[in-house]
């Protein structure tokens, strides 16, 4: 089958990653999967054009307002993906809130990542059912690490003006691209406060500029922060052994579908916020079941491969 992906696929976010999974997903079950930039796309005569010109037979769209609002009204059958932000803030602007309530009642099927957002889409959209499929968000091949084995950790240090040894800190790391919603600065002041108390505890921002104007605000306050170090985009590699080494990594993004940084230091057993041995085996042996039950790359690729399949059912009903 014929598929129009529709996704903002702004680098260095969440949705744009999981759009490039899900594609990976679907292609393997031998559909043709046209992923396109939601945001390349405003009005729907271009989306009428497209469907037309590649004789697309269905439809799936990343978010239910940027990417599910472009797909109403074409005569063909489309699912939707709850991307986070639809959730978790446009659901709060009236006109938005309409629109996707529309966009749902034509949807064939909805996904939520988490019993959560489920749930919240429920309780906007009580007529609704919403389908919870088992997802996960890390890369391509689900949630799946590759640690650099040449990266080098007290080198990592250094380049982070952080002159200590690597035996007696504590480095906390906060993964995000350097936007507002991610809100990196949140956790400034405290960490800042915390590594006056003790100078072993820091917290290092990794992560690529996405708003130029937000970055350089993030770059001046952290300056004035000590124990605060602000690192641009790693490879990918390198990150992950990043995440192998760090004390624990934290999270303070304002609306957050799902987490992949989080989730991939579940898989690197980072070590965790505690002195008990026995009781860390429990919290990283807990963390992996966690991850393999409820994100699991398998169970998700059957999830949208099933999806896709009630698809094809409404063509050729």
């Amino acid at each position: 089958m014929r598929l129009l992906f529709l996704a903002v696929l702004r680098r260095h976010t969440g949705n744009a990653v999981t759009a490039e999974r899900v594609r990976d997903h679907l292609e393997a079950a031998g559909h043709v999967c046209i992923l396109k930039d939601a945001s390349d796309l405003e009005s729907s005569s271009e989306i009428a054009k497209l469907i037309e010109a590649e004789s697309l037979e269905a439809a799936l769209a990343l978010h239910l307002y940027r990417g599910g609002r472009l797909l109403q009204g074409h005569g063909i059958p489309f699912g939707i993906i709850f991307g986070g932000t639809d959730l978790n803030e446009d659901v709060n602007h009236g006109e938005k809130k309409k629109v996707m309530g529309k966009v749902l009642e034509e949807a064939r099927f909805a996904v939520a990542f988490t019993e959560s957002m489920k749930e919240m889409a429920q309780t906007q959209w009580k007529a609704r059912q919403i389908s919870w499929a088992v997802t996960c968000a890390a890369g391509r091949t689900g949630i799946m690490t590759g640690p650099n084995s040449a990266f080098n950790w007290n080198t990592f240090l250094r380049q982070s003006g952080i002159n200590q040894s690597a035996d007696n800190l504590h480095i906390f790391l906060l993964v995000c691209g350097l936007r507002q919603v991610k809100d990196p600065l949140y956790l400034v002041d405290a960490f800042s406060e915390w590594h006056r108390e003790e100078p072993n505890v820091y917290m290092v921002i990794v992560g690529p500029e996405v708003d130029p104007v937000f970055t350089r605000e993030v770059g001046a306050r952290v300056k004035r922060a000590a124990g605060v170090r602000l690192i641009r985009e790693m490879p990918q590699g390198d990150l992950h052994a990043a995440l192998k080494n760090c004390f624990a990594v934290v999270n303070s993004s304002v609306s957050e579908g799902m987490s992949a940084a989080i989730l991939e230091e579940f898989v690197q057993l980072a070590k965790r916020l505690v002195s008990d041995p026995a009781l860390e085996r429990e919290i990283v042996a807990n963390g992996r079941e966690y991850v393999r039950a409820r994100h699991s790359w398998q169970a998700e690729r059957c999830t949208y491969q099933n999806l896709i399949r009630t698809l094809e059912g409404s063509i050729q009903d």
